[in-house]
């Protein structure tokens, strides 16, 4: 197996310790890359698949960089409804 296929495994058993940098793999393994919208763009990030131009987009989690369960479950939803998942 994989670390793309076992990072995707841990993302859909919902973790509640699942960080913003193990979400940046799993986008980037799925067609995603991180775009941020300039130098005042604060903590807001955005992450676009280039194939169908799908943007998703959340705040950075601070202080810690564990995400919220309910980002998981947003981000979760829209990659479903895209076919990503």
């Amino acid at each position: 197996m994989s670390k793309a296929q076992k990072l995707l495994e841990r993302f859909l058993s919902k973790p509640s310790d699942f960080t913003f940098d193990e979400l940046k793999r799993l986008l980037a393994s799925r067609g995603y890359r991180e775009e941020k919208t300039g130098k005042t763009s604060g903590s807001r990030i955005s992450f676009i698949n280039e194939r169908s131009k799908h943007v998703i987009r959340l705040h950075k989690p601070h202080p810690r960089p564990v995400l919220k369960m309910y980002q998981i479950h947003q981000i979760m939803e829209e990659l479903k409804d895209k076919g990503v998942l």
